[in-house]
């Protein structure tokens, strides 16, 4: 090939580049503009039934509204989608806020969490959605499986919550209550009732890229059955992971059954190794997530892993129904409320 001729060729390459990038622009600066333009309809709309208090002209005013916008603008405004611009502009109140929100967030994603009545629960799938750059197919997903109930940090005072959704807006390092789950959802392994430690470590490499969904897409695969040896004697870790944002390993222990006692110092074991002979400059200490079919709360109360940085949580390979799982969600948020005091409703 000539040297013209790839000359050219990169020239094509980075015009095609540069054309890429305008177009997301466009779409960036479009999208932001009619993500403002519908919370500014639904503000005014709102302060318009506000202001004269009757029931019945709500109703009339949207419905009456839609009929004349539709004709002259199309179905982009029609009845449902002003209710949803109403419904937007009562979530976020505050303009400044919604224009750090659509900065980062499509009207697609907005639509999304737009049911969400719990604030904290909304915020907190906002700011994952932002750091982890979900897809609106992922936002829905996650949102569906449960999510915010099932991370510990569903668990903790409004306060505690509200504070570890702010430093991560601001970019501080990340809570680790905001990263790990309990339970996890592992039923598209597709494993039978019954299943060896081996099998279930092979479905999740075999599955990897959807395990890392599940964990979160801060997590980077590093090993399987990673070997270290401790006076002459070989251990096995069944999987080692990367945590980007943590910024430290992550050791998971895949084990058949319910937590034993005996579990944590095995996972002990494995972190002191870790801390002390691959931990790098600037990277906090290891972190050990012991994953089973089933665990004793009391156990993990009186061993009082959180001090050896350790986590105990259950994984699914078959789902319950919805109701079954959200009872059961909400039951652990409440004795975990209780256990510390807590008396506040979720």
């Amino acid at each position: 090939m000539s040297k013209e001729l790839q000359n050219i060729q990169t020239v094509v390459r980075d015009i095609k580049l540069l054309i890429e990038q305008s177009k997301q622009q466009i779409a960036r600066s479009v999208n932001m503009t009619m993500s403002r333009l519908y919370w500014q309809i639904g503000e005014m709309i709102n302060q318009e039934v506000m202001q004269n208090e009757r029931g019945t002209y709500g109703e009339q005013i949207v419905v009456s509204l839609a009929q004349q916008l539709v004709t002259e603008y199309g179905t982009s405004f029609s009845e449902k989608n002003l209710r949803r611009m109403m419904q937007f502009a009562r979530c976020f109140p505050d303009e400044k806020i919604v224009v750090s929100l659509i900065r980062q967030l499509s009207w697609t994603h907005i639509l999304v969490i737009l049911p969400i009545e719990d604030s904290l629960k909304r915020e907190f799938y906002i700011q994952l959605c932002i750091h982890e750059n979900w897809s609106v197919r992922t936002f829905r997903e996650r949102i569906k499986s449960m999510l915010y109930e099932r991370t510990a940090i569903s668990k903790k005072p409004q306060q505690i919550i509200q504070n570890d959704l702010q430093q991560l807006n601001q970019n501080h390092p990340i809570n680790p209550d905001l990263v790990f789950r309990d339970p996890y959802f592992l039923d598209f392994l597709g494993l039978s009732d019954a299943f060896s430690e081996k099998d279930l470590e092979s479905s999740i490499l075999r599955e990897l890229q959807r395990f890392i969904i599940e964990l979160g897409s801060d997590f980077a695969f590093m090993a399987r059955q990673k070997r270290i040896t401790i006076d002459h004697k070989d251990y096995y870790i069944d999987l080692l992971f990367y945590h980007r944002r943590l910024k430290c390993l992550v050791v998971i222990d895949l084990k058949i059954g319910e937590f034993e006692a005996a579990y944590k110092g095995q996972m002990e074991l494995y972190l002191r190794y870790l801390e002390k002979y691959e931990t790098a400059d600037g990277e906090g200490s290891p972190i050990g997530l012991i994953l089973c079919s089933g665990k004793s709360e009391e156990h993990i109360e009186l061993l009082q892993l959180d001090k050896s940085n350790i986590r105990v949580a259950e994984y699914l390979t078959l789902l319950p129904s919805k109701k079954v799982l959200q009872n059961k969600l909400q039951m652990a948020i409440e004795i975990a409320k209780q256990k510390s005091g807590i008396g506040e409703e979720l």
